[in-house]
């Protein structure tokens, strides 16, 4: 079982990351895995507590953040995210990553883009800093970021977390790489801890383990934050690894799948999914399914990054390089390998323990 302080690094500022760093405090008391604590599913992991997750370097590219303290560039716009825990500073400031394709016209509108200032040199802040493991939060679309990213968290020896929805993980070449100069990897594209995939995925698989075929499934997913501007504009890739994880549980291949995003400026982080299955039970009977959820979109993926954290910890503990097939499977829309939930789970529990 692991102790002591696990030394992150963070692409990206906005809502995801502020949820995640509130939640290092909010859970700061946090030690004890042998009762429930809402939000998490693993209080303790491995030996690791929530507040061993020690944020030691971070990049954005919002003239609102660049050279602030982190405790203060996680409340800034245009980050709308709940307020739910109080932050001291962490003496680290936001440095000033490439702009690359991470600044699309769409999204120039609601943050300052710091275009005139120079980026810092990535590999050397990751060495400098000591981080282990860099955790790539930057906006959809973004496919040059993310790879280059994900070069730099090679370059210095970085575990690579990739929360968005570009194929790193599930990239052969990203996979050999990985392996080859002895990173673990966890990707694609993180999968809410109860968000509109993990939960059409559920009604889906209920349909089959109970013999109704389903033949049309539908997401529609609103909110008003920043993402879902990004998400109208260019949100193939997201509508992808979506699609694909629903589609992973069906038995009729044949089924229709579509996922859509709304841009609702007063809902700000709030998210509203809504899902639709049509199929056929006893007798070609149809069945109709209407469900809606309501959540708060980035507090719903933050317990799920601080798990794949510290699942990430263990495998460099223990010298497990490469993908990390049950993590990627049970934290991501679009692993390497596609379990069942069931398994994926399982599995997570034996990696705990001291499987692979």
């Amino acid at each position: 079982m692991g102790t002591g302080e696990i030394r992150v690094a963070f692409a990206g500022v906005g809502n995801c990351t502020s949820h995640v760093i509130q939640g290092l405090y909010y859970y700061k008391n946090v030690v004890d895995d042998n009762k429930p604590i809402s939000g998490l599913m693993h209080p303790v992991l491995g030996g690791y507590k929530v507040f061993d997750v020690k944020p030691v370097a971070v990049f954005d590219i919002d003239k609102n953040k660049v050279d602030k303290d982190l405790a203060e560039a996680i409340f800034a716009k245009p980050n709308n995210a709940t307020v739910f825990a109080k932050v001291p500073e962490f003496g680290v400031k936001v440095n000033m990553g490439p702009i690359l394709d991470g600044a699309p016209d769409h999204l120039r509108d609601f943050f300052d883009v710091y275009d005139e200032k120079e980026p810092c040199d990535v590999i050397q802040v990751l060495k400098d800093s000591g981080a282990e493991i860099l955790v790539n939060f930057i906006p959809t679309g973004s496919a040059k970021a993310a790879r280059f990213y994900a070069d730099c968290a090679l370059k210095a020896g970085c575990g690579f977390i990739n929360c968005m929805p570009e194929l790193i993980a599930s990239d052969e070449t990203y996979q050999r790489k990985y392996k080859e100069n002895g990173l673990p990897l966890i990707g694609d594209d993180v999968k809410s801890q109860v968000g509109a995939t993990i939960l059409h995925r559920a009604l889906v698989d209920l349909c089959e383990k109970r013999g109704v075929k389903v033949n049309k499934t539908s997401q529609l997913n609103f909110a008003g934050n920043t993402d879902f501007i990004n998400l109208v504009k260019r949100g193939e890739t997201k509508e992808m690894t979506k699609a694909t994880s629903v589609r992973s549980v069906l038995s009729n291949k044949d089924a229709e799948v579509s996922v859509g995003f709304g841009y609702i400026r007063l809902q700000k982080d709030n998210k509203i999914c809504r899902i639709y299955v049509e199929g056929e039970n006893f007798g070609g009977n149809p069945i109709t399914i209407l469900c809606e959820c309501s959540i708060e979109d980035s507090a719903n993926s933050a317990g799920v990054v601080i798990d794949a954290i510290r699942y990430m910890k263990l495998a460099i503990d223990r010298k497990i390089v490469g993908p990390l097939i049950a993590p990627s499977s049970y934290l991501m829309k679009h692993p390497p390998v596609k379990l069942s939930d069931e398994q994926a789970r399982d599995d997570c529990e034996k990696f705990i323990q001291g499987g692979v």
